[in-house]
């Protein structure tokens, strides 16, 4: 299947939220005691808001419409719960945070007449859980009742005390081969370790017999066996290569990003590099999870959002593929030909092609309108700047769910937007242009969590009736001010940078000259890299005579 959605990719230049990231930190690996989770939505050019679902009351045999989250084509209908909590992003106001990526799997497993997708999974589930074990229970009660219409996936799923992965495929759509609706398994992560997924299936063998850490269909290894896809003992089985085997693409394509995140934080990643490459068929295999040699904060997964897999043997910065200056992005498709061989570009975890990235802070120690935060960025996590959002946010902040934006139609009142202009300003110059852009990003990321202690202090003192319209309040102060932020840069680059020269500045200001014209430019001209790759490439042929 994997080959399959690739392909599509290649000839339709887009693919909705099937090219993700997902990152998973254990209490006890972080260092103040939250669970993290992260979550990169890349899909390629499509927009999104920060969608909020409000805490409801529903009589008893209300029904829910279920409208796919990418066609938004309807698909059926199921009974409403009586009550539903609020959802802002993906987390709840039990600071429950639900993420995923696609790993397609087996193409003959899609159910095409299954009611609930990927998507409205999640939403649906985020509405009724507080828990990430009720959470697992909801999820997949849902899908085998009324079956599971998308390809493989992987959810992160956790909460203030656990963080969990399940893996879900369908089973088919006729009937007459099979009356079951849906293979899956979960596992939690242990305290002490970080996890990470990348549209590879990543759960291999699990013990069967660990009824606290592990839950698995009754069916998952039997369903395999019917279909002819596994023959051995039930203790040799493993779900990615019975449903979704990890070849070329879901290593190198897939599994290289979960590899720069444990690599990051942990010892001995080498060792995995040859998984990664994905060229050797004996390589030993990545766990699924890895102990850091140290402590990670919330500053920290922001970082490995942005990774690019800076120094490291897949780094971007080798050849002539990021222009001249030297851009770590490359365009999509992943794939492209030559001369009738097929080449791949390198697919790192921060992506142009992001519609919005979140690291998703879950604290038990704290009043759970207060412990859950959604740090959100509407654009390449990279490109764009994190700010809070409280799980108890009865409002999304307006540069995230703007009137008249979406995705055709700009506005400069939406993050998405105005980051977007700022970011593809700075794509094709980006060693010229990005420090100014990072500068930015990280002054007023350290202010918020510099803040943070302040805010959430002065929260904890509030009745939590104040408390959610001070924090839904706050969230939305701190999104317009990065937005005004990003708007003063976006003007004042396309100043500065205009015609690639460097308008010169001085405290702040442009330089004029006494008759009040801008001074003189700079003229930067090709990195020295760069110049090199050309006179070397061109032969002599620009090459100025001695005399």
């Amino acid at each position: 299947m994997r080959k399959l959605l690739f392909t599509l990719c290649a000839l339709c230049g887009y693919v909705a939220a099937e090219a993700c990231t997902n990152y998973i930190v254990g209490k006890k690996a972080s260092v103040d005691g939250s669970v993290i989770c992260s979550y990169s939505a890349d899909s390629y050019g499509d927009y999104h808001d920060l969608c909020h679902y409000p805490a409801g009351k529903h009589p008893k045999g209300t029904m829910r419409r279920v409208v796919d989250w990418e066609s938004h084509e309807y698909r059926g209908e199921i009974p409403e719960a009586e009550e539903t909590y609020n959802v802002i992003g993906n987390i709840n106001e039990w600071q429950l945070t639900i993420g995923e990526t696609t790993f397609g799997g087996r193409e003959e497993m899609v159910d095409t007449t299954g009611i609930i997708d990927y998507g409205s999974l999640i939403y649906i589930t985020l509405q009724r859980a507080k828990t990430a074990r009720e959470a697992i229970d909801i999820m997949t009660t849902l899908v085998e009742q009324y079956g599971y219409a998308s390809e493989g996936e992987t959810f992160t799923i956790c909460d203030p005390d656990e963080a969990w992965i399940l893996e879900m495929m369908g089973c088919a759509s006729d009937r007459k081969i099979s009356k079951e609706r849906t293979v899956w398994v979960a596992i939690r992560i242990p305290d002490d370790a970080i996890c990470g997924h990348a549209n590879q299936s990543r759960i291999s063998r699990f013990d069967m017999k660990d009824k606290e850490n592990v839950r698995y269909s009754k069916n998952v290894v039997s369903y395999a066996r019917k279909m002819g896809w596994f023959s051995g003992k039930d203790e040799e089985f493993s779900y990615n290569e019975a449903y979704a085997f990890p070849d070329f693409s879901g290593r190198r394509i897939c599994d290289a990003r979960v590899w720069t995140f444990f690599n990051r934080f942990a010892e001995g990643m080498d060792r995995y590099i040859p998984w990664a490459e994905g060229k050797d068929k004996n390589a030993e295999p990545m766990p699924l999870w890895v102990k850091p040699a140290r402590k990670l904060s919330v500053h920290d997964v922001e970082t490995a959002m942005r990774d690019h897999f800076e120094d490291t043997p897949f780094s971007l910065d080798g050849d002539i593929g990021g222009g001249i200056w030297e851009m770590p992005y490359r365009p999509t498709p992943l794939y492209y030909t030559v001369d009738g061989k097929k080449y791949f570009n390198e697919r790192p975890v921060s992506t142009q092609q992001a519609g919005f990235v979140y690291v998703s802070q879950m604290r038990s120690w704290l009043p759970r309108q207060v412990g859950g935060v959604l740090w959100f960025a509407n654009d390449d996590g990279n490109m764009a700047a994190f700010t809070p959002i409280y799980c108890c946010t009865t409002e999304p902040p307006l540069p995230y769910n703007t009137p008249g934006a979406d995705d055709t139609h700009f506005s400069m009142d939406n993050a998405f937007w105005v980051e977007n202009w700022v970011s593809n300003m700075v794509y094709p110059r980006y060693s010229l242009m990005f420090p100014e852009l990072k500068e930015v990003r990280d002054s007023l990321e350290q202010s918020y969590f510099k803040e943070q202690k302040e805010v959430e202090d002065h929260a904890c003192s509030l009745t939590e009736e104040a408390r959610v319209r001070y924090l839904t309040s706050y969230g939305a102060q701190k999104a317009n001010q990065m937005l005004d932020r990003w708007r003063t840069m976006a003007t004042h680059m396309i100043v500065k940078y205009n015609d690639m020269i460097i308008k010169p500045e001085e405290n702040g200001q442009f330089k004029l000259t006494p008759g009040g014209l801008g001074a003189r430019p700079v003229r930067p001209g090709y990195p020295e890299k760069f110049a090199r790759q050309l006179v070397k490439q061109s032969e002599g042929r620009f090459l100025m005579p001695e005399d």
